[in-house]
């Protein structure tokens, strides 16, 4: 897995994290529940590249 894209991961999981927060302090359900699922993908993303750079040594 390249350094380009577990950064472009990392960078969407802490997007879904500021996205989530911000929901939080605005109240706004929808920002929220936007930014958990951003940072789910993001967290999730992460995870199969360290499954697939553990299989590929």
């Amino acid at each position: 897995m390249s350094i380009a894209k577990k950064i472009a991961h990392k960078a969407e999981a802490m997007k879904g994290g500021g996205k989530k927060t911000t929901g939080r302090a605005t109240g706004s359900r929808r920002l929220q529940a936007e930014g958990r699922g951003d940072q789910l993908k993001g967290n999730v993303k992460q995870a199969g590249a360290k499954i697939k750079d553990a299989f590929k040594h």
